[in-house]
């Protein structure tokens, strides 16, 4: 598996020789535990993320230690990981551990490297995707060994590379943070940060205060099973399926649900939480959500729907938005009915053109952010790749300056490729 290493001092064993499969079970009262590619093996309830619960049978899950690795399901696409806390996780995923005095940390960047990716490929009985790993077939699989003191070298090199790359992401959603706060101080003026007693008073006087229903119109139109399946997202707006990660529950029927046009605002089950969004693509999604549109006479103010992308998305307006839910079971949708009475603001042109310039920055920024980010994650990876499989040496010494890296953001037009 590895080979061209530009050292001798390293050894090379059987996976068995070096690691213990743990199987112990009947600890129903410890914490659920999940295996995550980007975080490692967590508790659950600080995950953040929805996952399959367990609740019953909990005495028939794996114990897991801290520093122990966990095989998932989806270890053949992401590594095995290791696990951060004591608990408990599925019998369908196998645990293990160091026999030998090794540095845990080190197997921890070489079971998320590309050659040890490609091992567990090999490793696989079947076709079907999501299949565990086998461990039997692992298990006679030779790994390196590297001296504990350049195990320790490696760790510490590594781990200071990996916190330079999250500093530099820090830096960049700042920048972000920024440019959303000013986003925001445009949208309320200074009063969004005062207490008023009137919702209306958030505004400025000078604007037209009106209900939403002389604003906008409801669509509700259906049969459009040709066009793609949206996912409305919090953090994303409205999304085709087919381009994210992500498991949504997929319709097998599409006659019944609801078109949403460029432009459109949807309420789904979650705008309780988290706003209204705005759709800048054409789809279907569920016929549970609401979906409205501006009027014609408002359409003429150019840009008006960026200013109502950021007021129906505002901490405030959220906080509107529940008073018309209050006692509504939690994830009950938000109909046309319930919105249609709100008050709300229509700005003056010279307010709704700042805004939108700030969101054309805004969009800029993040499109920039996430090359830049894409781009320092994949040198961190071949650079881990390199230096665990020793085909790189990590330096015995390196300078421990502060981690200076600039916060400004130059023009996406000067990365044109990666």
């Amino acid at each position: 598996m590895y080979t061209n290493q530009i050292t001798d001092d390293w050894e090379y064993i059987k996976f068995k020789y070096l690691f213990e499969e743990r199987k112990t079970k009947g600890f129903p009262n410890e914490p659920l535990l999940v295996a995550s590619q980007d975080k490692g093996v967590v508790l659950k309830d600080s995950y953040g993320r929805r996952t399959t619960t367990a609740t019953k049978d909990l005495h028939l899950l794996k114990l897991v230690h801290k520093r122990d690795f966990v095989i998932s399901l989806r270890s053949f696409e992401g590594g095995i990981e290791i696990s951060y806390e004591r608990g408990i996780i599925s019998p369908a995923y196998t645990v293990f551990f160091p026999k030998k005095n090794v540095n845990s940390y080190y197997y921890k960047h070489l079971f998320k490297s590309h050659s040890f990716i490609a091992l567990l490929k090999t490793c696989v009985t079947g076709i079907r995707e999501g299949q565990n790993i086998d461990y039997n077939i692992i298990k006679d699989e030779y790994i390196p060994i590297p001296p504990i003191e350049t195990q320790n070298l490696i760790v510490a090199y590594l781990d200071r590379k990996e916190r330079q790359i999250k500093k530099f992401i820090r830096n960049k959603r700042e920048l972000l943070s920024l440019t959303e706060n000013q986003l925001y101080a445009l949208v309320f003026g200074t009063k969004g940060q005062q207490e008023v007693k009137e919702w209306e008073d958030l505004f400025d006087k000078n604007w037209e205060i009106k209900k939403g229903k002389w604003i906008f119109n409801e669509r509700n139109i259906k049969n459009h099973p040709n066009e793609r399946l949206l996912a409305a997202t919090q953090s994303r707006g409205l999304v085709f399926k087919d381009e994210i990660e992500e498991n949504y529950v997929t319709a097998t029927q599409t006659d019944g649900l609801k078109l949403v046009c460029n432009g459109d605002f949807v309420i789904s089950l979650r705008s309780f939480e988290g706003g209204i969004e705005l759709s800048e693509v054409q789809g279907i999604t569920s016929p549970a959500y609401t979906m409205f549109y501006l009027k014609d006479e408002y359409k003429k103010l150019k840009n008006l729907k960026y200013y109502y992308k950021y007021l129906f998305k505002s901490s405030q307006f959220i906080g509107l938005l529940n008073t018309v839910v209050s006692g509504i079971r939690e994830g009950k949708n938000i109909s046309f009915r319930d919105f249609r009475d709100l008050k709300i603001p229509i700005p003056d042109q010279k307010t709704i053109d700042s805004i939108y310039k700030l969101h054309i920055k805004l969009v800029d920024t993040k499109n920039l952010i996430k090359k830049e980010n894409e781009l320092s994650k994949n040198l961190l990876s071949t650079l881990i790749e390199n230096v665990v499989t020793g085909k790189l040496q990590a330096p015995k010494s390196f300078e421990k300056k502060p981690i200076t890296i600039s916060k400004a953001a130059e023009p996406a037009t000067t990365y044109k490729t990666l």
